[in-house]
């Protein structure tokens, strides 16, 4: 008998997109363990190739997918979050937050020390200029705070 055989699909056999989840899922390891957010973009790549897999791309695509969509991400967006990474904070909080308020003199102040009532307390300060003085009820500017000393012009 030379008939055709019956096509029986191996056991074994793991369509592709499968193993492009594994493989996002094994990269997702590594980006919580480190912290490091090229993991995660190599993650979203692999997702991207498994989306070619299943759409029945070959093998060829879905690395070329795995590899395009990778380093778009890491080229796009890692300078972002590097960029965003190093500016400061934009709400200053502590003594920060009183760096450039006016404060009201309550005490004559002057190279050795006054009072000021600054943000609603009242403060010991000091002239920034040794050869200035404020007198009571004149509008100070806070340039620094030293300890619980505010430093006025």
């Amino acid at each position: 008998m030379t008939g055709p055989r019956p096509y029986h699909e191996p056991v074994n056999d793991i369509d592709a997109w499968v193993w492009w989840l594994v493989g996002a899922a094994a990269l997702g390891i590594p980006l919580v363990v480190t912290a490091m957010p090229e993991f995660g973009m190599l993650a979203v790549g692999a997702v991207a190739a498994a989306v070619a897999a299943s759409l029945g791309l070959g093998a060829v695509a879905q690395v070329l997918v795995f590899i395009v969509v990778s380093v778009a991400l890491i080229a796009v967006v890692r300078p972002i979050a590097n960029r965003h990474s190093r500016q400061r904070p934009r709400l200053a909080t502590g003594v920060e937050a009183l760096k450039g308020k006016q404060a009201v003199v309550l005490e004559r102040v002057d190279r050795s020390g006054g009072r000021i009532k600054l943000a609603g307390e009242i403060w010991s300060a000091r002239s920034l200029d040794s050869d200035r003085a404020y007198d009571v009820g004149q509008e100070v500017d806070v340039v620094d705070i030293e300890g619980a000393t505010a430093i006025v012009i």
